[in-house]
């Protein structure tokens, strides 16, 4: 549970919260683990800069020395303070360090396990205007700028207890000279303050960006073929130097900003470091030992001040991208969870059922699914057959559901339930997975080389692969071994024959091969899944030819062709079929 919820107003340049709103009780812990260590080391380095003067200034009687142990002593004692303050402060820089990195690291996954769940139980109508440009940046580029703002957020806090415990020292060691603290302090929130607007809108920016860019890069092979197709290759170079060029000079504004107030700072502490020595002559009381250790632990702020800008920075930009997130983290989930019972096959008759879009609808009528049949669905392009079938597969709710089973009435839900043991491919689908053998294990793991030798015989990729001299192992997307779309086609068919599912969904998933090619996989689909209920979109008549029932989706009112002559039982109302859209 996060510690703070993101509320959906909140502001882009509210990075500090947004990042807070991101931390959970863990990171919050593993913060305060890092703030400890960092404090431990801060305290060390500071009593190291205090035994720093005696060893600088051995025979000057310097008046703090009675009040630390080992000062006083004699050399040896006073290096070893000073040894054992400095290896302390070491060490715990290094325990800090590594301590912030397992917490950057931990965060960074979760992050992209949390965003990554939540477009796997995402609802799919709540993904249909998202593009897989922009969902690509919120799984990959977009996670890092999230956990930079997290790494800023650490240094800040680092830079923080530093300036904090270099003061108090100061202090203690020369209460007049600490009168620059003022001035330091003031230093440090025009850092936090200077330039800060124009930072938020160079990352607000930024992150848009390199969504267009990640539009340009995406599927870049086919997308090549089509703008050579088009002997548009300069206008895609011109579009794509466009978003490169915001994007550099985006990133080169960020660099002058950061440029800009390291100057101011680095000037503003030269200021300050000269008007210590200036007070130091001009306030009598004030010795040269004194002046030497405030000094000395002045100037260990100047490094986290420089660094400061661009902690600032790297935390503004983490706002933008958090915002990204947190969009993608909101959208409304899918239906409901499935109950893990046992899968039933029995015959389903859909009485009556609406799909939207389009608009107003696609009603099916009397529709039985029996398992060993195949449904066919046809009609133009863009008449609700997607719709359709995410429906039939129990992925998107439709609106209206009246249906039975065994003669007993089912809802919705019953109905996933029957039917959760599905697999669905769609013509737009390409293994993601590196070869042969890896994809077809992702439908079986326990699959033996035979069976998966028999699955490629059954979608004709068999002979293909024998001319391989890797077989199974034959990479799916290296030049020298690539596989066609078609080839692609009938490698994610034979994870149907695998998954030897409950229903199988096939939407337009044989586009890629020839009309008899088709016809023979469709048809050893169909013998290999004999207690499986499959529907399959597709545009090519012959198809039905194999089907038991086709569905033909009409601009007006149409009727499906009737089923034909089959001894396998059916609900009596099953005779007619219709859709309405």
């Amino acid at each position: 549970m996060a510690v703070h919820p993101a509320r959906a107003n909140d502001r882009a340049h509210d990075s500090w919260r947004l990042v807070w709103a991101s931390l959970t009780r863990a990171d919050v812990a593993g913060l305060g683990g890092y703030v400890a260590l960092s404090l431990a080391a801060a305290l060390a380095g500071g009593v190291a800069a205090v035994a720093l003067v005696p060893l600088i200034q051995p025979d000057h009687t310097w008046p703090i020395a009675a009040r630390v142990p080992g000062l006083d002593g004699g050399m040896d004692t006073r290096i070893a303070v000073f040894a054992v303050a400095m290896g302390g402060f070491a060490l715990l820089r290094w325990l800090a360090a590594r301590c912030g990195a397992r917490q950057i690291s931990a965060y960074g996954m979760r992050l992209r396990r949390q965003v990554h769940a939540r477009l796997i139980h995402a609802s799919l109508g709540s993904l249909a205007d998202a593009t897989s440009a922009e969902i690509a940046n919120v799984l990959t580029h977009n996670v890092e700028v999230i956990v930079q703002g997290l790494s800023a957020l650490q240094q800040l806090v680092l830079a923080g207890l530093t300036c904090a415990v270099s003061l108090a020292f100061a202090l203690w060691v020369s209460p007049p000279l600490a009168l620059a603290a003022p001035l330091l302090a003031a230093v440090g929130l025009l850092a936090s303050r200077l330039f800060g607007r124009e930072q938020s809108e160079v990352a607000r920016q930024y992150v848009a960006d390199m969504t267009r860019l990640f539009w340009h890069s995406e599927d870049f092979p086919r997308r090549l073929r089509h703008v050579r197709s088009f002997g548009r290759e300069d206008a895609e170079k011109a579009g794509y130097a466009d978003v490169s060029s915001r994007l550099g000079n985006g990133y080169r504004r960020q660099l002058e900003l950061v440029a800009s107030g390291r100057l101011v700072l680095e000037l503003l502490a030269a200021a300050s470091i000269t008007a210590i020595f200036l007070l130091a002559q001009r306030w009598h009381g004030i010795d040269q030992a004194s002046v030497i250790a405030v000094c000395l632990l002045l100037g260990r702020l100047l490094p986290y001040l420089v660094s400061t800008r661009q902690s600032f920075q790297q935390l503004r930009s983490a706002g933008p991208a958090l915002e990204l997130r947190e969009r993608y983290m909101h959208m409304p989930p899918a239906l409901g969870p499935i109950a893990t019972t046992s899968a039933r096959r029995d015959p389903v008759l859909i009485e009556r059922m609406r799909v939207t879009p389009p608009v107003p609808g696609v009603v099916v009528e009397h529709l039985p699914l029996v398992p060993g049949e195949m449904t066919l669905v046809s009609g133009d392009s863009g008449i609700g057959k997607s719709s359709l079938v995410d429906a039939l597969a129990g992925m998107a709710a439709p609106q209206l559901f009246v249906a039975s089973m065994d003669g007993n009435d089912v809802d919705f839900d019953t109905y996933r339930q029957r039917v959760r043991h599905s697999a669905y491919v769609s013509q737009s689908v390409r293994p993601w997975q590196r070869t042969v053998r890896e994809c077809l294990h992702w439908a079986d793991p326990l699959a033996t080389d035979d069976v998966l030798h028999g699955v490629l015989k059954d979608v004709g990729l068999d002979q293909r692969l024998a001319a391989s001299q890797r077989g199974l192992d034959t990479d799916l997307h290296s030049s020298a071994s690539r596989l066609s779309g078609g080839e692609l086609q009938r490698l994610l068919l034979a994870q149907v024959i695998l998954r030897q599912p409950v229903m199988a969904l096939l939407d337009e998933a044989t586009s890629a091969l020839d009309a008899p090619s088709e016809l023979r996989v469709l048809g050893t689909l169909k013998a290999r899944l004999p207690h499986t209920i499959l529907i399959v979109v597709s545009h090519r008549p012959g198809v039905a030819a194999l089907a038991d029932q086709q569905l033909d989706i009409g601009s007006g009112l149409a009727t499906a062709l009737t089923r034909r002559a089959t001894d396998a039982p059916i609900s009596e109302s099953a005779g007619r079929l219709s859709i309405r859209s």
